[in-house]
């Protein structure tokens, strides 16, 4: 794989320009497509639900009444573009003016954003259409992942649950998987024995925030001659030259935590695709599974 382009700095923020827009939708835009902690995204809840209040606040009084720290205040403002809470909140301000009286208590906001992240997750499920439109791809990465033993899975922090999504459901047709799910030099080390065992692939997801250790664990991996297969939201992250195989799948930014939705989704469709590029081989697994399950009594009911 050809290494990925440096990301493109981030655009500074600007008050919406057009004052047609609804105030909820004009202060949305403003949130739209920022990378956000979860502490600036508990800010960005109370300011779609406050707005009318926080406009004309301190940033030691909001940082009061959302309960974080003040600092954190202004690192939102930053995250947004921002040079400081003042011109922040110098945007806010005329946006806060046209709230209509029957929604200055934030209904309106706090109902449009909750659509909005319902919506958001809609998107990226539906562009996952581009994998199933052509599948020569994944179908050609299911018979690599398959033919790699040990195979490999990465997954930390709140990459972890999707990762081991994935990993249980390897291990019912794949005989030898192997997921990290705990940082610092085990993660190394059981890549190098995966490795030493004959593993060629590494699947491994590093949605946002990106675990640091995570990207550590590229290196190793290509330092190794292991093959990367890397799972993450956008084309253009900064790990991009350590991935022999990226797939984009897009992440859910509307809540205080990301949504996996979406990448769920496609841990699903890179099972299927492991799955048939070995069809003997899982259906005798599945079977043998199965077997067992009804005789330990694994589930209850049908």
């Amino acid at each position: 794989m050809t290494p990925g382009e440096a990301v493109t700095p981030t655009t500074p923020a600007t008050a919406p320009s057009s004052a047609s827009l609804p105030p909820a939708d004009e202060l949305l835009a403003l949130l739209d497509g920022r990378r956000l902690s979860p502490a600036q995204r508990r800010i960005a809840h109370y300011l779609l639900e406050n707005l009318t209040e926080v406009a004309f606040l301190s940033s030691m009084e909001l940082a009061e009444r959302v309960g974080v720290s003040q600092p954190s205040v202004t690192r939102f403002a930053a995250a947004l573009g921002f040079s400081g809470y003042p011109e922040l909140r110098a945007a806010l301000r005329p946006i806060a003016l046209r709230v209509p009286e029957a929604g200055r208590h934030g209904q309106q906001a706090a109902g449009n954003e909750l659509h909005a992240a319902l919506e958001s997750d809609q998107a990226n499920l539906s562009a996952l259409h581009k994998y199933a439109a052509d599948p020569t791809r994944l179908t050609r990465l299911g018979g690599e992942l398959a033919a790699s033993e040990p195979l490999t899975v990465l997954g930390l922090r709140m990459s972890g649950p999707v990762a081991s999504y994935f990993a249980y459901g390897a291990a019912r047709i794949h005989p030898d998987v192997r997921l990290i799910d705990v940082p610092g030099s085990s993660a190394h080390e059981a890549l190098l024995q995966a490795s030493g065992a004959g593993g060629t692939w590494l699947v491994a997801f590093l949605l946002p925030r990106y675990a640091a250790e995570s990207v550590a664990v590229l290196r190793t991996a290509r330092e190794l001659g292991v093959k990367t297969a890397v799972v993450t939201d956008v084309p253009l992250v900064p790990f991009a030259p350590w991935a022999d195989v990226l797939l984009p799948v897009g992440v859910g930014s509307r809540s205080v935590f990301d949504s996996h939705a979406a990448p769920m989704a496609f841990a699903a469709l890179l099972l299927q695709a492991l799955a048939d590029a070995e069809p003997e081989r899982t259906q005798e697994r599945l079977e043998a599974y199965e077997a067992l399950a009804e005789a330990r009594g694994f589930y209850v009911g049908k």
